[in-house]
């Protein structure tokens, strides 16, 4: 597949077709999504399309676990249905020195264990042969862990119904694409039961004695609530299924961050921020310290999921970060069975306001602009040693902007045509 950006103008002539096209102030964007290829709310990527043109999303975000085998189908749907693409991915990694010391990152149940994401990566993506090997490597242990939990959710099978069982290559074939994950297996058992028998009694019944007599709280009648229940008490510590992962399940940090170099991406942290309770992990309590240790990693981008968080918390977090020259971008994820809408909202759907919206647009233009000057053969934000300059930060803001723009003029010109 070709890069669309790499078909657009010079600067110069960009400036030329666009003159005397005023722009809107902001645009709505949704920097992160999952899709089918590692799991998401979405059974079929172009269900994301359709609500993205329904809810007027001018700029969409990929960022699957792992993997970039979506970006051909995701570069495709966006061009037809004229919204901007970002290609991103997203790991999970180690922080060996925390979790010795106890202090949780931005898993708020395993200390040392965080979440990274790459922003703006190269596509066609490529990288090293060595990052390669690391991403296979990885990507193989995920799968051992995987196959040991459904093992273990067989054995508890068998006890009830014999002549029952759950396949890894089925679960892939039925569910998955590349990578089998434990959202799969929820749903998988889940769809198992339904087979037991037509009464959801029974079914429900099945369930409960996997997870030890306990009982539901969530029922029949709400099969994404219970997929994330049978997670809960079946596949995570704790859990009759719970198998812990080998520490060659994660990278370094350091590894994961020269992967999203090589491949052309913008470092970024994941913030978790705060829970329901207004607390939040020792990694990220103090906007400070984690300012400093961000940027001791050269790390100048983060990104968050606003609708797990109060808009207040969210609000001032935000600004803080701003005023340091940090990119900042916002996402749904969709990386649980509910399916949300696509607009980004806080906590209780409650709209973004018009400082957070300017804000998540100038980080969704910065790493449009980082696209197009990659596509372009030019460096983009990040250098080959993976340092940068918050100087860039207003040219770039006005580049991505000026690039989003054309696409959608270009665009909706020839749908017109």
């Amino acid at each position: 597949m070709k890069n669309f950006l790499s078909e657009f103008p010079s600067f110069v002539e960009l400036n030329k077709e666009m003159k005397g096209i005023s722009f809107p102030e902001y645009r709505e964007a949704n920097g992160h999504i999952h899709t089918p290829y590692s799991f998401s709310a979405f059974t079929a990527i172009n269900t994301a399309f359709k609500m993205a043109v329904e809810e007027k999303i001018a700029v969409l975000g990929i960022n699957d676990f792992y993997v970039t085998d979506g970006y051909n189908a995701f570069h495709e749907g966006c061009l037809i249905n004229k919204i901007f693409p970002l290609f991103n991915i997203e790991f999970i990694g180690l922080l060996k020195e925390e979790q010795n010391k106890g202090i949780r990152v931005n898993d708020p149940n395993n200390p040392g264990r965080i979440y990274f994401s790459g922003k703006g990566l190269d596509y066609p993506f490529r990288v090293g042969w060595i990052q390669r090997w690391q991403l296979r490597t990885v990507k193989k242990e995920s799968q051992v862990q995987i196959k040991a939990m459904i093992s273990k959710l067989n054995k508890l099978i068998e006890h009830q119904k014999p002549a029952l069982k759950l396949s890894y290559d089925t679960i892939k074939k039925e569910y998955a694409h590349e990578l089998v994950r434990e959202r799969h297996i929820a749903k998988a058992l889940r769809e198992l039961a339904v087979t037991i028998s037509p009464s959801g009694e029974e079914q429900l019944q099945f369930i409960e004695n996997l997870y030890g007599g306990k009982k539901s709280k969530i029922g029949m009648s709400n099969p994404a609530a219970l997929e994330n229940e049978i997670r809960s008490n079946l596949l995570k510590s704790g859990g009759a299924a719970f198998v812990e992962e080998d520490e060659n399940s994660f990278l370094e940090l350091k590894k994961i961050i020269k992967i999203i170099i090589k491949a052309g991406g913008i470092p970024c942290y994941p913030v978790l921020l705060d829970d329901p309770s207004g607390r939040c992990t020792e990694f990220e309590s103090d906007p400070e310290k984690l300012y400093n240790s961000l940027k001791s990693l050269g790390i100048e981008c983060i990104e968050l999921i606003p609708c797990r968080n109060d808009s207040v918390i969210l609000k001032n977090f935000v600004e803080f970060f701003h005023k340091k020259g940090f990119i900042i971008t916002f996402g749904t994820e969709h990386n649980t069975p509910e399916m949300l809408a696509l607009t980004v909202t806080t906590r209780g759907s409650k709209p973004l306001d018009e400082s957070l919206k300017r804000i998540a647009w100038e980080g969704a233009c910065v790493i449009a602009a980082h696209q197009y000057l990659r596509a372009d053969g030019r460096q983009g934000y990040v250098l080959p040693d993976g340092t940068h300059s918050i100087k860039q930060m207003k040219d770039l803001i006005n580049l991505g902007q000026l690039v989003i723009e054309y696409f959608i003029n270009k665009y909706q010109n020839e749908a017109g045509n």
